[in-house]
């Protein structure tokens, strides 16, 4: 490698805006949810003075986190952790009703504990809605990184700008996209390769919205994809599996995808009489 390349990335380095390393934030979001969750947690507390410690160590991350943008201010990056700190405890109940919703949701769980330890759609949701946080904050690369590194463990693809109501339930969740724009109501329950996207990816339609709505108390089982900014689907609704879906439906509707089976024989009969 030339001097001339090596100096040509050595000023691309010194140009690039200033960021907090990806490491170093999703180690903070697994250090937060082990302090909020001690099924998470690999730390053993001699005291409650110990606890409070590590509470100190967290706030400490999280403003060396702050620091590393590049349009950091000390003053306002202390108040942004001042607001996040302060928002933990309802941010915990928030995610408590996620995991009662799945617990009720899946015959297969036999604890909540089972549901925070092992399955993928809580930590998916828990990093959602404290990425969720962050996004609204300002802090959208933040809470991507804390996003992308969900989607990347559990296969699950939640954007952090997305809309998201209590007791959110995610079934399996493999291949689960639910798009920036998307609004989702209380007690929605989503199964494994659901996508809820948008019906154009054009650039000049970002500012738009693009994805759908989905009203309260909705199934949306395996492999539908519900599209479009202007699609809604009313509450206490079920789209079965494999449905295409890019216009509205009202409340209290049955989507299912019916396919046309055909034997043989009557292939080659309809052949035969072309």
């Amino acid at each position: 490698m030339d001097s001339h390349y090596l100096k040509t990335l050595y000023d691309e380095h010194l140009k690039a805006d200033r960021c907090p390393s990806p490491v170093i934030v999703v180690d903070f979001f697994n250090s937060l949810l082990a302090f909020l969750f001690p099924e998470f947690s690999t730390r053993k507390y001699d005291s409650f003075g110990d606890f409070e410690s590590f509470h100190r160590q967290l706030q400490r991350e999280f403003l060396t986190i702050l620091s590393k943008r590049s349009i950091s201010d000390h003053k306002q990056d202390r108040q942004i952790a001042d607001r996040f700190f302060t928002c933990l405890p309802a941010l915990k109940e928030s995610l408590l009703c996620d995991v009662q919703a799945m617990y009720e949701g899946d015959p297969a769980a036999k604890s909540v504990t089972e549901v925070i330890r092992t399955y993928p759609g809580f930590y998916a949701i828990a990093s959602y809605r404290l990425a969720h946080h962050l996004h609204g904050e300002g802090l959208t690369l933040i809470a991507r990184i804390i996003s992308e590194n969900a989607h990347s463990r559990t296969g699950i693809d939640i954007h952090p700008a997305a809309r998201i109501g209590s007791h959110f339930c995610i079934d399996h969740g493999t291949g689960i996209v639910v798009g920036e724009t998307t609004v989702i109501g209380e007690h929605v329950k989503l199964y494994q390769g659901v996508t809820l996207g948008a019906l154009s990816v054009r650039k000049e339609d970002a500012a738009t919205k693009r994805h759908p709505v989905i009203e309260d108390h909705v199934v949306i089982y395996a492999g539908a994809s519900i599209l479009g900014g202007e699609t809604v689907v009313g509450h206490h609704s079920i789209i079965g599996g494999n449905v295409w879906l890019t216009r509205s439906v009202p409340p209290h509707s049955k989507i299912y995808y019916k396919a046309n089976y055909v034997n043989e024989s009557e292939i080659d009969s309809k052949a035969v009489l072309k």
